[in-house]
């Protein structure tokens, strides 16, 4: 999951805000699915195409706002469908996509509240809500570090389909109107399911009490959930047994103290590593894996790491903070990981850094964030060459998975923020990579964690549920089967872009783990084993 201090780097708004957004980009609606056959090559577009909603309500110049932030009648409506608008049902949560001009467009959410949840607006609570007859009209307010008190309004004109929004807004600080734009905005209600694809078969639901999960491993016979921190409650490790698949049971709850950020997880032998934004890589020794026990924490000191990958007897961990880097160990002996060498990627973009990576066949492929998908040898610790890179404006490379298939070696790769989607690339030769499909769900969501199993991937695609695609032809990749586990309704979901599937894992047990943020552990019967 994409944390506050990358947020704020990566745009106008963002550098303004001082809580979590859901990431924008200057160079951002719909991308196109992939190429039909015989269509030629695919054409990145990269996540997000800006268009302007056709809504009369917009100012001429978004310097010189006409509305304020209290009164709904000093936006210009008239030419707006306001008989439509009363017929929107007064609750959903909403992903919204604000637009002040063409170069500038960034994400956020709000819920439209009831009694039992209230609304909010970029997660906090709504100053107003009015979704009746006479229109739809929110506001919601933050006070920024600088302690400058700033308030967004929303005022409804169009409703182009069921389920989505577009209007005007106008944010103001401290009081006075700075500047104003549009936005679109579209109700998290279910996520369909390709024509022709299965709904998985959902066999247990486990909550994980007191903290937002993220990610899980599962090993001898235990799933490993990670968790970071959510408000005052701090994450870490929850074990459960999964002999039963019905039933899964909790057998351990692990926390550390002032160490409590764990966004990544893996196993290898009797040894756990744990991605912790504290102290590195956290080695737990699961001989009994019932009774995890701490050893130590690598490779010493306040490190972040955010991610881990095990390929043979290497384990790799990405460093976000404090040298943007990829820590190499070596773990032929699980327990006691040895460091090789520290990693380091050639940027121009200095808040880029390595956010996950996947090990195959003597290569590491990076997430680099802003630098884009980069291919390196790693034959030799000591020394890894960059062999090529996928790059594009507004890219924030985040998850990939890379296997053989057809003779050639292709990468899967996704980034996170409001439009990123599945992009399918030939990286046989990594000088020259080439796109080969992109598969696209709501412009408003993001993809996030995947998992490549033969022909087959699985991916946790947030608001979009699990998803599992058929790759045997990677020119045209085919939905298999779908589950959309989010509820926009639960008592632990909010607004937030990172809501709904997060982490996901296939052991090859007839069953696919998943974490999601507000449900928990999820486990479905593999639908393509």
């Amino acid at each position: 999951m994409t944390s506050l201090t990358r947020i704020l780097g990566t745009g106008l708004f963002a550098c303004a805000l001082s809580l979590s957004l859901s990431g924008c980009n200057k160079d951002d609606p719909e991308v196109p699915d992939a190429a039909p056959p015989d269509a030629g090559p695919v054409v990145e577009l990269t996540d997000y195409v800006d268009v302007e909603p056709d809504v009369s309500c917009r100012d001429a110049d978004f310097r010189q706002p006409r509305a304020n932030c209290q009164d709904p009648a000093s936006f210009d409506l008239s030419g707006c469908d306001l008989a439509a608008l009363g017929t929107v049902e007064p609750r959903g949560t909403y992903r919204a996509i604000l637009r002040y001009h063409a170069e500038s467009t960034f994400g956020a959410g709000f819920r439209v509240g009831t009694q039992e949840l209230p609304g909010t607006f970029l997660g906090l609570p709504l100053v107003r809500q009015q979704v009746d007859r006479a229109g739809f009209f929110i506001t919601g307010e933050y006070t920024t570090s600088a302690q400058r008190v700033q308030r967004y309004a929303l005022a409804g004109c169009r409703v182009p389909e069921p389920g989505r929004i577009t209007g005007c807004f106008v944010r103001c600080t401290d009081g006075v109107p700075d500047y104003s734009g549009t936005f679109d905005a579209r109700r998290m209600t279910r996520a369909q399911e390709e024509p022709g694809a299965s709904v998985m078969r959902l066999v247990s639901e486990s909550a994980v009490p007191r903290r937002e999960p993220v990610d899980v491993y599962v090993t001898k016979g235990h799933a490993y959930v990670v968790s970071i921190n959510r408000g005052t409650e701090a994450g870490g490790l929850t074990v459960y047994d999964v002999a039963d698949k019905l039933r899964p049971v909790p057998v351990a709850d692990l926390t550390l103290p002032n160490d409590s950020y764990w966004n990544g997880v893996w196993a290898k032998g009797d040894a756990l590593y744990v991605a912790s934004a504290n102290s590195g890589v956290i080695v737990y020794d699961i001989s009994n894996p019932a009774d995890p026990r701490y050893v130590r924490a690598l490779p010493g000191g306040p490190i972040n790491v955010h991610t881990v990958f095990v390929d043979g007897d290497r384990l790799y961990a990405m460093s976000p903070s404090p040298n943007r880097e990829t820590l190499l160990f070596d773990v032929g002996s699980p327990l006691e990981p040895q460091l090789l060498s520290r990693i380091i990627v050639p940027r121009e973009d200095e808040t880029s850094y390595p956010h996950d990576a996947f090990a195959y066949q003597d290569r590491l492929y990076t997430n680099h964030t802003q630098t884009g998908f980069v291919v390196q040898d790693v034959t030799r610790p000591d020394s890894t060459p960059m062999l090529g890179m996928y790059a594009f404006a507004g890219q924030y490379s985040h998850a990939s998975a890379v296997g053989t298939i057809g003779g050639r070696t292709i990468a899967f790769e996704g980034g996170e923020r409001f439009g990123a989607h599945l992009r399918v690339l030939d990286v046989t030769a990594p000088a020259n990579i080439r796109l080969l499909a992109q598969v696209q769900k709501r412009t408003h969501t993001s993809i996030h964690n995947m998992v490549l199993k033969g022909t087959k991937l699985y991916v946790a695609w947030y608001h979009e549920g699990v998803r599992v695609l058929d790759v045997a032809d990677p020119e045209h990749p085919r939905e298999l089967a779908a589950f959309d586990t989010f509820q926009e309704f639960h008592p632990r979901s909010t607004d937030s872009l990172y809501q709904g599937a997060i982490g996901i894992r296939v052991p090859g047990d007839g069953y696919v783990y998943v974490v999601d943020l507000a449900r928990g552990l999820l486990v479905f019967e593999d639908p393509a084993p």
